[in-house]
């Protein structure tokens, strides 16, 4: 039988961050990773530019979690943008920030920061276990399978950090979710966010495959964004689309405006002007500057193309864009749904079984790429980590 203080379970962002801040005030902590190594997803993540959070206004900040803003407004208030960069500054990280208010290591990888993080761990004491698997409670006592066996640990706190149900050959497969339901934990069904769409293309967009849509528009239901989405063959992905993951998860049908830093009545004026011999594709390229791959896309999705200007203008701005839905849950960035608001008292822990608290992304809340997922993962995990800390102070007192 081990014995700690606290054990945190997960050994992604949320995880190391609860684990810092028990550590921080005092407890022996035990940090327990399913996989040979900890934050495989944030090491994928930060491959092509581990992007820690978005530096804007508060209030614009906290608007990109949807349903879960007030829930999450205290924690990420906590440990804002701000407090993210002067975090990962302490750790020796320079960082830059781009034109549109993302924040970067200036490496643009994740193993720097992760390295930095964990023997900064290391210093505060913080014993680490890999290849340890969690599959419930045995008593008062925490159950893993392990490389040397069964092996059991009676913490007086635990915080679960494990992650939603997507990318499940990094860790993150959901497989928590039976042992909470079976504890009685209200549960929000898993689903995807910041999908990817399922389209079954024709032939002639064979040749496009790999191209990005730039500067275009993407609306769905009340959701809109801006941003481009790459075109492969099993559909289209990007940043792009995943802001308006939530409508389409409902049915709610996609439209694309190729255009829309123009009016549909400036396009029309632009399109009746006389093209002589030229063929619709060759004025629409000159008039309009579509590209291959917006002119690809309005003959794929918009055939047989309107002759009347003003009709064809109004295609342009609001492209129906025929698909098969999201693509699979595990392909997705990140999920929605995991442990409802409802099971957790206000320092995230379990009202079910007082002493386990929970954070990241097996909370029920989603966001948009762009820093927001991470943000939110350390700003829960350090929230979980100071209330565990609070609670086995207040035991120690008894």
């Amino acid at each position: 039988m081990n014995e700690a203080d606290a054990v945190v379970i997960g050994g992604g962002p949320a995880g190391l961050m609860a684990a810092g801040e028990l550590a921080q005030a005092g407890h022996r902590v035990m940090l327990v990773e399913a996989k040979t190594s900890p934050a495989r997803k944030f090491l994928m993540a930060g491959k092509s530019g581990l992007n820690l959070t978005k530096d804007e206004p508060i209030e614009v900040l906290l608007s990109h979690y949807g349903g879960a803003q007030r829930w999450l407004e205290p924690m990420i208030r906590a440990f804002d943008a701000e407090a993210v960069q002067d975090w990962a500054r302490a750790l020796g990280q320079t960082l830059f920030t781009g034109s549109t208010g993302r924040v970067f290591p200036t490496v643009m990888k994740g193993s720097p920061l992760l390295r930095a993080w964990l023997a900064e761990l290391d210093r505060q004491g913080v014993v680490r276990h890999v290849g340890w698997r969690w599959t419930g409670w045995e008593a008062d006592a925490l159950r893993f399978q392990t490389p040397a066996g069964v092996q059991l640990v009676k913490p007086r706190a635990c915080v679960l950090a494990l992650g939603g149900a997507s990318w499940a050959r990094l860790g993150s497969d959901g497989a928590w979710a039976v042992i909470l339901a079976e504890q009685g934990v209200r549960l929000t069904p898993f689903a995807p966010a910041n999908a990817a769409l399922a389209l079954d293309w024709s032939p002639h967009m064979t040749p496009h495959f790999g191209a990005a849509v730039k500067s275009v528009a993407w609306h769905a239901g009340p959701l809109q964004a801006r941003g481009e989405a790459i075109l492969s063959a099993r559909g289209l992905e990007g940043g792009g689309l995943y802001p308006l993951t939530p409508a389409l998860r409902e049915g709610l049908p996609l439209y694309l405006d190729l255009v829309p830093d123009r009016s549909a009545a400036d396009i029309a004026d632009r399109l009746a002007r006389p093209r002589g011999k030229t063929t619709w594709a060759n004025h629409l390229r000159r008039v309009l500057k579509l590209g291959p791959v917006k002119t690809a896309l309005l003959q794929e999705f918009g055939r047989p193309l309107p002759q009347d200007p003003e009709t064809l203008a109004q295609l342009i701005k609001r492209l129906p864009v025929a698909h098969a839905g999201l693509r699979p849950l595990d392909e997705a960035i990140s999920t929605a749904g995991g442990v409802a608001q409802e099971a957790l008292d206000d320092g995230l822990m379990l009202r079910s079984r007082p002493g386990t608290f929970c954070a990241g992304e097996m909370l029920d809340w989603e966001a948009p790429t762009g820093g927001y997922l991470l943000t939110a993962c350390f700003a829960t995990g350090r929230w979980a980590g100071q209330a565990a800390a609070r609670y086995l102070d207040k035991a120690a007192t008894r």
